[in-house]
């Protein structure tokens, strides 16, 4: 059975269940429990004879023969026992709920499974059909998929210009379904990048660590790097559910491959003497900090810099405001360009992400030792935002967009660069160069560079497609609402 022919047949069920209010998530989740259930019990039959730590109580065979609200009762008392496991079992497990309220329905969602030897499926194909679910899901912004899913196309571009090398270590603190792990594995195993044995052990058990402390999101990221040959089915997991900016012992990495959840505040909610609910923002005073702050953005930036050995690389996806917000954020700005070489920005447009109204760049840097002398010398500038338009469904981004900035980037050997700008000869080249001291120098040492021309603004006789003006007008108002939904927050607080 190929992957096409698998895939619309896992997916087709999900049509039947959201008549029942079962939504894309909730359906990935309830597939997520069986195929892990049905894993385990493929294991535990020869050749293999693996015990998985499942009881058997609780194992495949039990729910096969159950019918109506006897398979109800005792689906709902296994997802609830089984997340008292330890290792991968319980971390799949964790806060499991039966979302499927029609016996009848769930009965048939274990015979779909069951029709399945899912050992059997390379890990290319079950890979491909959990990753197809994942994007469907994706595309359903109501779903609140938003939160975790960058697009793939932006998480290939950063990789191949990263380029990560067998043996080494990768990590993400806030790694939602794990896409930066997958495309650094396939990025790894690439044809014609051959890796002996201990390699390739490396690469299943040793090479990847992150976090994610949302239960449901890690539970996909877990079932997503297991289907793709990432860990083993009873061995612990590589991906935490602490938070990451909270102090904990840690083993500095080589690599730091991240898009931390957007939105500038952390915050916990509590109940106040009056019984109500309030949020209070969180500050986290880690000593290898640069400056306190209860910004979350300033705050991975931090995080992942201290997480990376003294050779070690980092590209990260972060907001417009850590560029040129004052206070915490100049502080950590000039900190990161003193003690780190932040040699790359690339600026990012609006219309590629699925939560509205984002303006973000992905920043470049690598980790140096302590010393005297300020790390950065340059930083090279590729602006893919002005007069760029994408939009998720009519134009979304590919790889083939980014492929003059990784050019541009020169991933082989970064330091011989040649600027496409230039004043006079080529005024709307799009990739420039900016020494330390012209951004020291700037207020608050801001990183917030612009020099392209706004066609949309200079030549009204080749103005964008109206529905790309829409798009854009759209999500320059979403990108001002979240704003000011920012400044009401720090008033009210």
């Amino acid at each position: 059975m190929t992957t096409e022919s698998i895939i619309p047949k896992v997916w087709s069920f999900c049509t039947t269940l959201r008549d029942d209010g079962v939504g894309y998530g909730d359906y990935l989740e309830q597939l997520t429990y069986l195929i892990f259930l049905k894993m385990a019990d493929e294991y535990g039959r020869p050749p293999y004879k693996r015990d998985v730590g499942v009881p058997k109580k609780y194992a495949w065979p039990s729910l096969k023969p159950l019918k109506g609200a006897e398979l109800e009762v005792h689906y709902v008392e296994a997802l609830r026992e089984l997340g008292t496991e330890k290792g991968m079992l319980g971390q799949i497990f964790t806060k499991a709920q039966n979302k499927i309220s029609d016996p009848a329905k769930l009965a048939r969602l274990i015979d779909m499974v069951d029709g399945m030897e899912w050992v059997l499926l390379g890990s290319d194909t079950k890979g491909d059909i959990y990753e197809g679910i994942l994007e469907k899901n994706a595309e359903d912004t109501k779903s609140g998929a938003v939160q975790y899913f960058p697009p793939r196309a932006l998480i290939a571009a950063m990789v191949e210009c990263v380029a990560p090398e067998p043996g080494k270590t990768i990590a993400d603190p806030a790694c939602g379904t794990g896409g930066f792990f997958l495309t650094a594995y396939d990025y790894l195993t690439r044809e014609g990048n051959k890796l002996d044995k201990q390699q390739k052990a490396f690469l299943k058990n040793g090479t990847f660590q992150g976090n994610e402390i949302v239960a449901g999101t890690r539970r996909l990221c877990l079932m997503n790097l297991f289907l793709h040959n990432i860990g083993e089915i009873d061995g612990d997991s590589c991906v935490s559910s602490a938070d990451a900016l909270v102090p904990q012992p840690s083993v500095a990495v080589d690599y730091v491959l991240a898009n931390p959840p957007f939105g500038k505040k952390s915050s916990m909610t509590f109940t106040n003497e009056e019984g109500e609910q309030e949020r209070d923002d969180l500050t986290y005073n880690r000593q290898d900090f640069w400056a306190t702050t209860s910004n979350k953005q300033l705050n991975f930036l931090q995080h992942i810099r201290s997480m990376l050995k003294t050779t070690g690389r980092a590209a990260v996806v972060l907001p417009d405001n850590v560029l040129f917000e004052g206070g915490a954020g100049e502080t950590v700005r000039k900190k990161l360009l003193e003690t780190t070489e932040l040699h790359t920005i690339l600026r990012l447009p609006t219309g590629i992400f699925y939560a509205q109204g984002v303006k973000a760049n992905v920043l470049f840097f690598d980790n140096r030792p302590a010393g005297k002398n300020v790390a950065t010398k340059e930083v090279w500038y590729y602006d893919y935002r002005t007069n760029i338009h994408h939009t998720l469904k009519r134009k979304p981004l590919r790889l083939d967009d980014l492929r003059e900035f990784v050019d541009c980037y020169n991933p082989t050997n970064r330091h011989k660069r040649k600027e496409t700008w230039h004043a006079e000869k080529s005024p709307e080249g799009r990739w420039r160069k900016f020494t330390f001291e012209e951004l020291a120098a700037r207020d608050k040492t801001s990183l917030d560079l612009f020099w392209l021309k706004d066609d949309s603004l200079a030549d009204l006789d080749n103005l964008p497609e109206p529905m790309d003006l829409a798009a854009d007008i759209i999500e320059n108002l979403e990108a001002g609402l979240n704003s000011f939904r920012s400044v009401a927050a720090s008033l009210r607080g």
